[in-house]
């Protein structure tokens, strides 16, 4: 029952994937006379096929012929006239009504020779006698195994049934990048489909949904590249990896599944022995051609690919170079192949080949037994495999090195687990990392023991939480040796800042520093200053942070010192960027990524692009943040890390919807990790993205994930200048919702955090919510001349998105002041800065602030804000003052003086006549506007305004969507 609702799963997935195609079907058979599917095997076409014809109305005549009918005259008619009424048949002529059932072996075959035009003509005799009653739809899934009879036969009523409701749905298989052979079958003008692969994300999805599994990334992006975009081959591949023998990290390439090798190895089994030999030793060498083949010792390569070349299975192009038709059948190919032959083929290439990763590749496969010198060849490729960057060979050379060393010299395969495991955790590859330490963990003495628990540390990525024990294990297998002991001091010291225990990750980080000065390991000593001086700058501490990078730096050799001082870099960049300095920032972390992109491990990289997207935030970069996060996504995708600075980016670049899933995904990965620092990011990034729409409902979330921030920050005993940042971002949110006075009280705790030292951009961020905070008031002029000043601040900083935030808020306090001059300029400003920075969702608010303008400049109501608009419609509606505060998340109190606010601003004086002003509201046309992308003004009919009473006040109209 299971196994068939993951059948269903993945059918339901593929046609979603396949949901364009599948218009792109509907619409043809509906403008034509069929729908022709075309691709190679396990593409997708029969999923397609069932899906066009479920719902198919009239008679359906339906077969799938399989490769063994394809000899079996008139096979496939036999399961197309199947459904016939026998009254169909008998109304025939005669000599028509007795081939026909020659045909369907109901009858003795016609002897006058006449019996192939005759069936035939009953054939098409047969479908215009059921087209005349109902539609007919033919549907053929596999016109590759049809019969030649049936086929003849077909092909013959097609051409005449012109004028009919005869439709006809068919597949065929062809070979990649060929055409169908048998469109001669389906009526003139149908309409030919090609079936494309999927792409890798739709494989993955695919496979998620066939297993229920989630593969290890690993396998997963093995699959991926053997498949080529095939669901049938993905399906099969993903259960046969979660159905094999476990790995311990290093196994051998993907089990192809016996039915799988079966459908593609058919025509090879029938090869000569030599051309299968040579296809074997092809398909085990990493870069086949036809000069490694003769090397190898192979008699006639060529000869013996043109024999596969008929086949379609591999050929040599004009280079020499031997490529296999499609990458499964490469893998089938070694996987159809026994033991002893493998081996033969691993050891003909390692006399072959002279490159020295491939060769002792071939050399461990060729020899699977415990021997010191083939282990010794291994290790020696391996870090030749890490010193030109190949992070992946290099680890499974070394963990091939492990398993051949001699059984009498465990230390030597505890060593070269590790630095397998350590390979592991360069290449990204953290569960291999972690199985190899664990191995090491069971049986290695003390100083390897504390080794092993540092990989598992390090492949634990930003899920520190809950390795205090890990970490305090290993500290009593240390005791005594000072470098063990000032390697796991630092890891306890990255521990507590990731999980916000600042204090004590700074006590670590000093004793960390202490006993690597002792041991004389400068590596783990700089290591631990770094770590040091990010702690106390996230404390508020720039000077105490500034002495420990400044001694780091110094024992690194400076910022040429290689890779001891990427790390410090990045900081001092870090430090610059949240000191103003952006473009100082920028230069460093740019010329810091173009130094590491080829040496260093993914966790440096990721770090690196993750510091690069902020600061292209900060710049006004937003179209390049949008592809450094991108990058990110590719080294670790859906780590807390990258879907940080994919939010991050979106919220800058991308659109509000965007920005808000993706902070929502980093939000979660971050509590998944118990990573406290990225959760303090990650919330203050959905704040962000929910702020960007300008409507109470974000602003209510805003507030949620704000006061997140504000209370985890407190916990942390974090003060960094970011922090003052989301502080001002919280107050403004408030403020959106009416909660002035705690907004209020959130800019006196910030205020209170200030000193001479701290960057203008707090100064200014604070000053912009101050100034909302005095427009909430009732106190516009007051709260303008603070966003005044706050725009004045960051013209000298070049910090545009900011900037055009400040801006957004002068224009809508000067548009809600009736002050729209002054509000143009703003706004038009805000508008000009947001699109050269790229800051889509930001010129999107502009534009529609600056719409407003032109609105409100036909109207002499009131200007409510979103939150009064919002309320006088609930209240309008009969909500009471408690329901409205429920429904916006608000207090009653802030509900009460939001109202009073409306009721000045309407011309009302209680809720019965607000109710009967909303009451009478009418569509006021032209008052909304839309602004499209390319900056024209579209008008809807759309704005709901309120009739004022008659009287002193005259009458108005206010836009309650305001």
């Amino acid at each position: 029952m299971r196994d068939s609702r993951r059948a269903s799963s993945a059918a339901a997935r593929s046609l979603t994937l396949r949901s364009e195609l599948l218009d792109a079907a509907r619409a043809g058979l509906s403008a034509r006379s069929g729908v022709l599917f075309h691709g190679p095997a396990g593409i997708g076409k029969s999923v397609l096929v069932s899906a066009l014809t479920t719902d198919a109305v009239g008679t359906v005549l339906r077969c799938s012929p399989a490769q063994e009918d394809s000899e079996l005259p008139f096979a496939g008619l036999a399961d197309l006239f199947a459904p016939v009424p026998r009254s169909h048949l008998d109304a025939l002529a005669p000599e028509l009504r007795r081939a026909l059932d020659a045909a369907l072996l109901r009858g003795p075959e016609p002897r006058d020779g006449r019996g192939r035009l005759a069936v035939r003509a009953a054939v098409l005799e047969v479908l215009r006698t059921l087209a005349a009653a109902d539609p007919v739809v033919l549907v053929v899934d596999g016109l590759q195994w049809l019969d030649e009879p049936t086929a003849e036969a077909l092909a013959f009523a097609v051409r005449r049934l012109e004028g009919l409701d005869v439709r006809m749905v068919a597949a065929e298989r062809v070979a990649e990048g060929e055409q169908p052979e048998r469109l001669r079958c389906c009526p003139p003008g149908t309409a030919e489909l090609s079936v494309p692969p999927l792409k890798d994300e739709e494989v993955a999805d695919l496979v998620r949904d066939g297993t229920g599994a989630d593969l290890p990334p690993a396998v997963l992006r093995a699959i991926q590249d053997t498949v080529a975009g095939n669901p049938l081959y993905a399906l099969e591949l993903a259960r046969a990896a979660l159905l094999g023998p476990a790995r311990d990290g290093f196994g051998p390439p993907l089990r192809v599944p016996r039915r799988l090798r079966t459908l593609l190895m058919g025509r090879t089994r029938t090869l000569p022995e030599h051309v299968r030999r040579t296809l074997l030793v092809a398909a085990t060498a990493a870069h086949p051609s036809l000069t490694l083949l003769r090397a190898a010792g192979l008699p006639s390569p060529a000869t013996a690919l043109a024999d596969a070349e008929r086949l379609g299975i591999a050929t040599a192009d004009a280079e020499g170079t031997v490529r296999f038709c499609h990458p499964l059948i490469r893998t089938a190919v070694h996987a159809d192949a026994t033991e002893s032959d493998r081996r033969q083929a691993h050891a003909v290439l390692a006399r072959a080949v002279t490159e020295p990763v491939e060769r002792a590749r071939h050399l461990a496969h060729a020899h699977p037994h415990e021997d010191e010198t083939t282990a010794l060849a291994l290790m020696t490729a391996a870090e030749s495999a890490r010193l030109d960057g190949a992070l992946g060979a290099a680890c499974e050379l070394a963990g091939l090195a492990a398993r051949r060393t001699p059984g009498d010299r465990p230390a030597d395969r505890a060593e070269r687990l590790l630095a397998a495991a350590d390979f592991a955790c360069d290449a990204g590859q953290s569960e291999k990392a972690a199985q190899a330490a664990e191995t090491v963990l069971a049986v290695g003495p003390a100083r390897q023991r504390v080794r092993a628990r540092l990989i598992l540390l390090r492949s634990a990525g930003q899920a520190l939480e809950g390795t205090h024990a890990l970490i305090e294990e290993g500290l009593r297998d240390a005791e005594g040796d000072p470098e063990a002991e000032a390697w796991l001091h630092h890891w306890a010291a990255v521990r507590g800042l990731l999980c916000g225990e600042l204090e004590k990750a700074a006590g670590h980080a000093r004793l960390a520093a202490r006993q690597a000065d002792v041991a004389g390991d400068t590596e783990t000593r700089i290591g631990a200053l770094a770590t040091l001086a990010r702690v106390r700058s996230l404390a508020g501490d720039p000077l105490a942070a500034d002495v420990a990078l400044q001694e780091a730096l110094a024992l690194a050799g400076g910022a040429e010192g290689g890779p001891q001082s990427w790390r410090l870099i990045r900081m001092r960049a870090i430090l610059a960027l949240e000191s103003d300095r952006v473009t100082e920032a920028r230069k460093q972390v740019g010329e810091l990524l173009s130094r590491i992109a080829e040496l260093a491990g993914v966790e440096e990289v990721m770090a690196t692009l993750v510091a690069l997207t902020r600061i292209q935030v900060r710049a006004g970069l937003c179209r390049e943040a949008l592809d450094t996060a991108a990058r990110c996504s590719q080294v670790m995708a859906r780590s807390a890390p990258a879907l940080y600075a994919a939010a991050l980016a979106a919220t800058a670049g991308g659109t509000v919807e965007e920005a808000r899933r993706l902070a929502a995904q980093a939000v979660a990965a971050s509590e998944a990790d118990g990573d406290r620092l990225f959760l303090l990011r990650a919330l203050a990034a959905l704040g962000q993205a929910q702020l960007l729409g300008g409507d109470p409902h974000g602003a209510a979330a805003a507030v949620e994930a704000l006061r997140r921030v504000r209370q985890l920050g407190t916990a942390m005993g974090a003060a960094d200048p970011p922090l003052l940042h989301w502080y001002a971002d919280l107050a403004e949110a408030l403020v959106v919702l009416g909660e002035t006075e705690e907004a209020g009280a959130v800019l006196r705790e910030a205020r209170a955090r200030v000193s001479p030292r701290t960057p203008a951009s707090v100064w200014a961020a604070l000053e912009r919510s101050e100034g909302l905070r005095e427009a909430g008031l009732g106190r516009p002029k007051e709260g303008a001349a603070r966003l005044g000043a706050a725009a004045d601040r960051l013209r000298q900083l070049s910090l545009p998105v900011d900037l055009v935030r400040t801006l957004l808020a002068l224009g809508t306090v000067e548009r809600r002041s009736r002050r729209r001059s002054a509000a143009r300029t703003a706004l038009g400003e805000a508008l000009e800065v947001a699109t050269r920075a790229g800051a889509a969702p930001l010129a999107a608010r502009a534009r529609d602030e600056l719409a407003r303008v032109d609105a409100s400049s036909r109207e002499t109501g009131p200007d409510l804000t979103p939150t009064e608009a919002r309320i006088a419609e609930l209240v309008g509606g009969g909500a009471t003052n408690r329901e409205v505060a429920a429904e916006l998340f608000i207090s009653v109190k802030t509900v009460e003086g939001t109202l009073s606010r409306v009721y000045r601003k309407v011309g009302v004086r209680s809720r019965t006549a607000l109710a009967h002003a909303m009451a009478v509201a009418v569509i006021a046309s032209g008052a909304a506007v839309n602004t499209s992308d390319d900056g024209q003004v579209e008008r809807r009919e759309r704005a709901v305004t309120v009739a004022q009473p008659t009287g002193a006040q005259g009458r108005r109209a206010v836009d309650i969507h305001r």
